[in-house]
């Protein structure tokens, strides 16, 4: 079974990589149609071949993965329609002539709808070639060719990628060909969703562009750390949904695209700028802004002595949290209390004056 591990190993690092840049050039989706209208491909090479494992299969699904970009970028071209709509358009209308075709015309073919759209990663040593007199699986020898492929494209055109990714005038400025580089990228996108397809199933392949590039995403900023880290996930997700899968009898390609976005929730949650971070900074920053305020109020001309039913009403404040702010405020000698009344003391007076001039406040 480690040849199983080591397809969805090989799979999930082929498509990682262009999926960084497909992230970044909001282009996540486009995976979504790739994976499914070369369905239609597979389809109409099965009815002029009758062999499901012809090469002509996959040679046919390229070439309707790269019609899909080429149609979706003439109709977005048009600005009469959102790229988002397009994609729309496009991937239902193919997708839905493959299954029309297959349900019509293919009831004696062995075409499992259930297998082509969940993958099943298990079923990829049965399919054997030999290699330098050695048997390995047929996939494992075809990804582990286009990973080589796809990561010689990014290390040769890294700087084109790199411009037409974040600035694409300048690029253009500076003479880069925008339009070469993007075909190239979505054509190895389209080649590589091709033979993983045909490995693991459509979702696992958008799961595999997409999810590791999203994770890395959210913890880093350089575009080469990025790409490391998106490869790191990828191995990650495909190692743990494998061992879960194969331990307790699951499909391994749903638990690893589980595992993918329990792997995702985890970092949006809790890294350093994740969501609940995110959200304790804004309630540390709510809070300071409360007591920056109540300590204005008190050194406002009128307002030097203060209830603490004015506090209160100023700011609506309940009693939990009115009794919060005041406490921090005593405690570290900010105010001071006199006969039920809070006034500034020469700290808080200074902090005010200081918070003046800081933010260009009228003194």
């Amino acid at each position: 079974m480690i040849e199983v591990l080591l397809v969805l190993i090989v799979t999930a690092l082929a498509t990682s990589v262009p999926g960084v840049f497909l992230v970044l050039r909001g282009l996540s989706m486009t995976t979504d149609a790739i994976s499914h209208t070369i369905l239609l491909g597979i389809v109409l090479a099965f009815f002029m071949t009758n062999d499901i494992r012809s090469p002509w299969l996959i040679i046919a699904a390229s070439i309707v993965g790269i019609a899909t970009v080429y149609i979706i970028e003439l109709v977005s071209r048009t600005q009469l329609v959102r790229q988002d709509a397009a994609i729309g358009l496009v991937f239902t209308a193919l997708f839905a002539a493959a299954i029309i075709l297959i349900s019509k015309y293919s009831g004696n073919a062995h075409l499992d709808m259930d297998v082509v759209l969940m993958g099943e990663v298990l079923f990829a040593p049965f399919n054997r070639i030999d290699v330098f007199g050695f048997s390995i699986p047929a996939a494992l020898w075809q990804l582990s060719i286009i990973m080589l492929v796809n990561f010689a494209f990014i290390a040769l055109f890294y700087k084109e990628l790199k411009l037409t990714t974040f600035d694409p005038k300048f690029a253009f400025i500076a003479g880069f060909s925008a339009t070469f580089i993007y075909y190239a990228l979505m054509t190895l996108v389209s080649v590589t969703a091709v033979a993983a397809f045909d490995a693991v199933g459509s979702i696992l392949v958008i799961n595999f562009f997409v999810a590791p590039a999203l994770t890395a995403y959210l913890l880093v900023r350089r575009l080469s750390a990025m790409i490391w880290l998106s490869m790191l996930f990828a191995v990650w997700n495909s190692v743990i949904g494998y061992m879960i899968g194969f331990s307790y009898d699951l499909s391994i390609a749903g638990v690893t695209s589980f595992t993918a976005l329990v792997t995702f929730m985890a970092v949006f949650i809790f890294s350093p700028d994740g969501w609940l971070n995110s959200r304790l900074r804004a309630f540390r920053q709510k809070r300071t802004f409360t007591r920056a305020m109540i300590l204005m109020l008190m050194n406002e001309r009128g307002h030097t002595r203060l209830t603490a039913g004015e506090i209160t009403a100023h700011f609506n404040l309940n009693r939990k949290q009115f009794d919060n702010h005041m406490e921090h405020l005593l405690i570290n000698d900010y105010i001071e209390k006199k006969n039920g009344q809070y006034t500034l003391t020469e700290r808080g007076e200074e902090y005010t004056h200081y918070t003046r001039i800081k933010y260009e406040l009228p003194i």
